[in-house]
């Protein structure tokens, strides 16, 4: 039998798969985007010195991208999460 199917070993948590799902769906959109906005050349198997430095800028450019927007949707949740917590305390709920 399976040694997964009888509880042996551990299945990935759905937390994680959750993360690695997002992981390669930012992977995959990096990927595309920064092909599409660099290689314009199919006409050598080689990547030209342009391509690579612009293929290097873009991959940069949206990770720093995805970093700020994640800070700043985690800035956003403490907000919300504390004037939520500011609602029930006043309403004395809690």
């Amino acid at each position: 039998m399976d040694p997964a199917l009888q509880g042996d070993t551990p299945l990935p948590d759905t937390d994680q798969i959750k993360t690695f799902k997002e992981f390669l769906s930012n992977y995959n959109k990096l990927s595309e985007v920064c092909f599409t906005d660099c290689v314009s050349d199919f006409t050598t198997r080689k990547v030209s010195k342009g391509e690579d430095n612009c293929a290097i800028n873009c991959a940069e450019k949206y990770l720093k991208m995805n970093q700020r927007i994640s800070t700043r949707f985690q800035e956003f949740q403490l907000m919300a999460n504390e004037n939520a917590m500011a609602q029930v305390t006043k309403s004395g709920l809690v």
